[in-house]
């Protein structure tokens, strides 16, 4: 249990009232919800089925390309914990409702560049809109279903995130294919606008529940099961997207598959995410740190593994599943913890998680286009699980040395 210092810097707020409408009603602002999720996560990681394209378009490098995937990361992770205290008092729909609008405006503006630098521009308004709105929605099921609801609610909303590789990234790789890359992106501010309207209609006023203070982030962060989730979150998502930001440029250079087949396996590993994220998140609920190590030790043997057996297509096809499966349960095993951490606290909670996972998701772009660009893609991918690698080795010597394990028990939390 936290110490009286820390908890006594942490009051804990009152509970918000859950939603009250009809059930029907609730579940379609979850939905809604996790749309906005989808196509967040569609805009940030479309690049990757498009990098190719979009650095032959404006001749930079495939690692200058992986700007794209930097630039949202880092913008995230500052702005998760700025926008949300400088917003603290802003009804919560409306910020939601804001951040889609800005998204929209990202995606229109990368769809008519004329310039690479104006590209990097709107990738700082994708990461902007990725820290707000991440820092919100990630604790928001509380909030608009029942207590006894709300497990299935968070799987709901995380599995957007799969559901971003599954159908966001394979389709907008193949308008990219088919009618050029802008067009993916100009599709993707119609759908985003699209998501807009559904949250106004179906979300209610959402109030602030809590005001997010820098003291009641550094009292979390005294907290040692807060600090071993952030190193944990640290090197599984370095290790995730240090590799994962140039499988498409491995796919093509080591396996030598065409780009229709490039597409066709980013759906199969999508899908792969999808199971991932609700099995991680059933096991999650009670064991978030054995979920976590088994996903970052199935990361690191893919990616491992990829270089080698990777060669031939079959190979590539059964590790990009086992990829997906284990990265699946990584965002809402990574969420879990730092909820168990700050019991009371949801939206505290959402900003550490956002903040430590998009600073990392920046790292591991930026990290691994300096190895593609100096080496090559499947020296990326051996890199990338030996960072994995590492993850599993903290959490097993966490649990020997007796460090606290995170657990989810009769529905109440506890460390």
């Amino acid at each position: 249990m936290p110490s009286a210092s820390t908890a006594s810097a942490m009051p804990a707020p009152e509970e918000p009232a859950v939603d009250a409408r009809p059930p029907l009603i609730r579940r379609l602002a979850v939905a809604s919800v996790a749309m906005g999720i989808f196509a967040i996560v569609t805009v940030e990681i479309l690049p990757i089925g498009l990098l190719p394209a979009i650095g032959h378009d404006f001749r930079v490098t495939d690692g200058t390309a992986g700007l794209m995937m930097t630039m949202p990361g880092l913008l995230a992770a500052l702005s998760a914990p700025v926008v949300t205290m400088a917003t603290a008092r802003v009804d919560r729909r409306t910020m939601m409702g804001a951040f889609m609008l800005l998204l929209a405006a990202a995606s229109a503006l990368a769809a008519a560049a004329p310039a690479y630098w104006l590209v990097l521009v709107s990738r700082v308004a994708v990461g902007v809109t990725i820290g707000g709105f991440w820092s919100i929605a990630a604790g928001l099921a509380e909030r608009l279903v029942p207590r006894e609801s709300v497990g299935r609610a968070k799987a709901v909303i995380f599995s957007a995130v799969p559901l971003g590789s599954v159908l966001g990234v394979p389709l907008g790789t193949f308008v990219g294919d088919v009618a050029g890359w802008r067009t993916a992106f100009a599709a993707m501010g119609v759908l985003t606008l699209a998501v807009w309207v559904a949250m106004l209609v179906l979300l209610p006023p959402l109030p602030p529940a809590e005001a997010v203070h820098p003291t009641a982030l550094r009292g979390l962060l005294r907290r040692s099961g807060t600090r071993l989730a952030l190193l944990m979150t640290f090197l599984v998502v370095l290790a995730h997207f240090g590799a994962y930001t140039y499988v498409a440029p491995f796919l093509g250079e080591v396996t030598q598959v065409g780009p229709g087949l490039v597409t066709l396996f980013l759906l199969v590993y999508g899908a792969a995410g999808v199971i991932g994220n609700f099995v991680g998140g059933a096991v999650a609920a009670r064991r978030p740190r054995a979920a976590f190590a088994v996903a970052a030790g199935l990361i690191a043997l893919a990616t491992l593994l990829l270089p080698v057996v990777g060669r031939w297509a079959g190979g590539a096809v059964a590790l990009l599943v086992v990829w997906g499966v284990a990265y699946g349960a990584v965002p809402v095993c990574s969420q879990t913890w730092f909820a168990v951490a700050a019991p009371g606290a949801p939206e505290a909670a959402s900003v550490l998680f956002t903040a430590s996972f998009q600073a990392t998701f920046s790292l591991g772009a930026l990290a691994g286009g300096a190895v593609v660009d100096r080496a090559s893609a499947a020296a990326v991918m051996v890199c990338g699980g030996l960072v994995a690698a590492t993850a599993v080795l903290l959490a097993w010597g966490a649990g020997r040395a007796g460090g606290p394990a995170p657990t989810v028990a009769g529905g109440r939390r506890s460390r």
